[in-house]
C-alpha cells in the first residue's frame, strides 16, 4: 500500500475516520467524520508524526520550523519534528502559540523556537473546515517575525466549498499565498473504500452524493 492508503487505514483503526450520519459545524449533513481528538496513545502519535513527515518529504518542503496552532497543532508539530529527525535525519525546530499571553517568566504568546525574519515555516494542523483557526493565528505568527510560510500540512482535505465557491484549502492560497498539502483527500478516502482498503462500502453512495453536492476540484 502507498503511505496515503496506510494513513487512511490508520485513521479508521484509530477511530479517527468514521462513517455514519453526522452534522458538520457548517450544518451540512455528512456521511463521514474526521475527529483527530481520538488519537490517544504515544504509539499513535509517533505513527501520526511519520505520516506528516512523509507528506513534507513528498512535496519537497524544507522548513526550518514547524508551527502548531493551539491546541491540536501542538502535539502534531512536535510529533512531526521528531519523525523528520528519526526517519530522514532532518533537524527541524518547532513552535506553537498559547491561547493566552503569559505575563510572567519569559512571557509572550509563543513557545519553542523564537521566530526570525525570513525563517521558512510550515504550519501543521489537523483539518481545515472554514479556515477560521488559521486566520486567528496568522497575525500572531507575523507579529513575532516576518517569516516565510512555505506551506501548511493537514491530515485530510475534505475538498468541499468553504465560505464561497472555493474550498477552504483554495481560500488559504487566495488569502495568504501559500499552499495546503493534505496527507489525503476525500477522493483518496472514496477510492480506499472502493478498493477495499477500509470498510464503509455501505456509505459509498452517500459519500459520492455528498461530493457531488458540496465538492470542488
Amino acid at each position: 500500500m502507498t503511505y496515503k492508503e496506510k494513513f487512511i487505514q490508520f485513521m479508521a483503526q484509530c477511530g479517527v475516520l468514521t462513517f455514519g450520519d453526522f452534522t458538520a459545524k457548517s450544518g451540512r449533513k455528512t456521511p463521514y467524520f474526521v475527529n483527530t481528538g481520538n488519537y490517544k496513545t504515544g504509539a499513535q502519535l509517533a505513527k501520526l508524526g511519520e505520516f506528516y513527515a512523509a507528506c513534507i518529504q513528498e512535496h519537497n518542503l524544507a522548513p526550518e520550523t514547524l508551527f502548531g496552532p493551539a491546541y491540536k497543532g501542538i502535539p502534531l508539530s512536535v510529533a512531526c519534528s521528531v519523525a523528520l529527525y528519526n526517519q530522514y535525519g532532518k533537524e527541524v525546530n518547532y513552535c506553537f502559540n498559547r491561547k493566552e499571553t503569559k505575563d510572567h517568566g519569559e512571557g509572550g504568546l509563543l513557545v519553542g523556537k523564537k521566530l526570525c525574519d525570513g525563517e521558512k515555516v510550515v504550519v501543521i494542523e489537523d483539518v481545515i473546515t472554514s479556515g477560521a483557526a488559521l486566520r486567528e493565528v496568522m497575525p500572531i505568527i507575523k507579529s513575532a517575525a516576518n517569516v516565510d510560510i512555505i506551506g501548511m500540512v493537514i491530515s485530510v482535505d475534505r475538498m468541499e466549498r468553504g465560505q464561497g465557491e472555493l474550498s477552504a484549502v483554495q481560500e488559504v492560497y487566495r488569502d495568504f499565498g501559500f499552499r495546503v498539502y493534505p496527507i489525503v483527500t476525500m477522493v483518496d478516502i472514496i477510492k480506499a473504500i472502493q478498493d477495499g482498503i477500509i470498510d464503509g462500502a455501505q456509505y459509498l453512495d452517500k459519500m459520492l452524493e455528498y461530493r457531488k453536492i458540496y465538492g470542488v476540484e
